[in-house]
């Protein structure tokens, strides 16, 4: 399987709702997607693509030297296939390249398998963000990795 990284843009934004819809239990919307792309000037998202079908993204917000990663999602069919760990390294490897020095995420305390491989990527915990989620008030593990 061949695959490629690309920059996403607002054309993206229904493709990147219906990952969200397959994979989170609270997904962002297509419009919130059109927002980021029209009015965050702060976001980017990556896409990982296999034969011009979009199976991953994950984004960032990137501020001066800080960069917040906002979602990371891989279609179900294609999980368990170290992709998501691909689309992190190449989301930090060109926040690098932008001169971001330190990132920062939230994670759900239940979702160890998240947490493992931000930790694989150095990641170390942080505060804990207390009934962060809205669908069923779980906290939220938030971590950080310095990448200077």
């Amino acid at each position: 399987m061949s695959f490629s990284f690309r920059e996403a843009d607002l054309a993206d934004a229904a493709q990147l709702a219906a990952i969200e819809q397959l994979v989170f239990t609270t997904p962002w919307t297509e419009e919130a997607f059109q927002s980021e792309f029209q009015t965050n000037q702060y976001a980017h998202y990556l896409l990982l693509e296999q034969d011009g079908e979009i199976v991953g993204y994950a984004g960032i917000w990137r501020v001066l030297d800080e960069g917040h990663i906002t979602n990371i999602a891989v279609k179900p069919d294609y999980q368990g296939q170290h992709l998501g760990e691909a689309l992190l390294r190449e989301l930090l490897h060109e926040a690098v390249e932008e001169g971001v020095l330190r990132v920062t995420l939230e994670v759900r305390v239940s979702n160890k398998k998240a947490q493992n491989l931000y930790r694989k990527l150095n990641f170390q915990n942080g505060a804990l963000r207390r009934r962060y989620y809205p669908d069923n008030a779980e906290d939220a593990l938030v971590m950080w990795v310095d990448l200077s």
